[in-house]
């Protein structure tokens, strides 16, 4: 059954008691640095939260339990703002599982159709594991990424059975293995195929990650030894202070020391060089956002009236004249070198 979670939210509006260390809005008024929209590259897209998985660090609580999905007129909507704002250069899905999706095909193929590069947050069992509450089968995905030119993204906490079985559930290694040798053998990760196969790190716990560069000579070097596996690069990202990671570093007695590290690791360059300036993220329920993590925690895009910004209602200009919207989860993308769905950012 789905499971309400007991969570710390974070919001805009800070606790007057809160240490000053943790009010993102301050830090960047002490570096003069106003968070404003540089432009609309990505339209990042969280289609539903459905999951066949339930990982312990997933600040959207995506699970196999879980219904919302973005309505087929939407996706419609979506199509339409990609034909009509050609600046728009990618479209990045995710969720849940953002295959188990009805209209994911429909809405790639259309998006491809337009020359646009899309991009799936692929989590390599889903492929085996099928719709949790449909049973549909999933095998086709692999070749239906090569037939339409998606580049995959996917998540693979370590390159050790142990790690990510810990991360993700009992079995989730073997499986992405299997996952990650069969997109090989589509040409996926292999020199100059042009079929794009990209990994994503996150931290085993309340840790920053470390440096992007040496993490994916490690994981080239380990996963072509043992498994023959190549891929194209690995992207780190930190672990987000809300929801289910949330839950746990609370019960753990971790949250307050985690926020320090995070606060204390702030790096002005990362702050001006953040993935929310270039976006917007779209929710499971058509609402729009700076970012997939102010989604989950329900900070949405105001518009000129003050109600949240929706597919039905977007004003393309107001979005590029927009502040963004801050608190304290921001701190886990501004930390060390930085941290985007792309990656490190400095």
């Amino acid at each position: 059954m789905n499971m309400v979670l007991d969570i710390p939210v974070v919001t805009e509006a800070l606790p007057p008691d809160l240490d000053r260390r943790h009010d993102f809005a301050a830090r960047l008024r002490d570096i003069g640095l106003r968070l404003d929209a540089t432009g609309l590259g990505t339209l990042q897209v969280n289609l539903t939260k459905l999951c066949n998985q339930a990982c312990r660090h997933c600040h959207v609580d995506a699970s196999p339990a879980r219904t919302e999905a973005l309505p087929a007129d939407d996706i419609d909507r979506l199509l339409a703002l990609l034909e009509a704002r050609p600046g728009i250069a990618a479209l990045d899905l995710t969720g849940g599982a953002p295959e188990l999706h009805p209209d994911f095909e429909r809405l790639v193929i259309g998006a491809r159709a337009l020359g646009r590069q899309v991009m799936v947050r692929h989590n390599l069992t889903v492929t085996f594991d099928g719709n949790p509450q449909t049973g549909q089968n999933m095998g086709h995905l692999p070749d239906f990424f090569a037939a339409h030119g998606v580049e995959v993204i996917c998540s693979l906490p370590y390159y050790q059975a142990l790690f990510t079985d810990r991360q993700r559930g009992s079995g989730v290694f073997k499986k992405s293995i299997a996952g990650l040798q069969r997109l090989n053998a589509l040409g996926y990760g292999q020199p100059d195929s042009g079929r794009v196969l990209n990994l994503v790190y996150n931290p085993v716990g309340p840790f920053l990650p470390a440096a992007q560069a040496g993490l994916e000579a490690d994981y080239k070097r380990e996963l072509q030894a043992r498994y023959g596996i190549v891929f194209n690069q690995l992207f780190t990202i930190t672990n987000i202070p809300i929801n289910r990671f949330a839950l746990h570093l609370r019960k753990s007695g971790q949250l307050d020391a985690y926020m320090d590290k995070l606060s204390g690791a702030f790096n002005p360059e990362a702050a001006r060089g953040v993935m929310c300036r270039d976006m917007i993220s779209v929710g499971a329920d058509g609402q729009l956002y700076d970012c997939d993590f102010n989604q989950q925690i329900d900070l949405p895009i105001i518009d000129d009236s003050g109600a949240p910004m929706t597919l039905r209602t977007l004003d393309a200009e107001a979005l590029l004249r927009r502040d963004i919207r801050v608190g304290a989860h921001c701190f886990a993308c501004t930390a060390g070198a930085g941290s985007s769905c792309g990656g490190s950012t400095t």
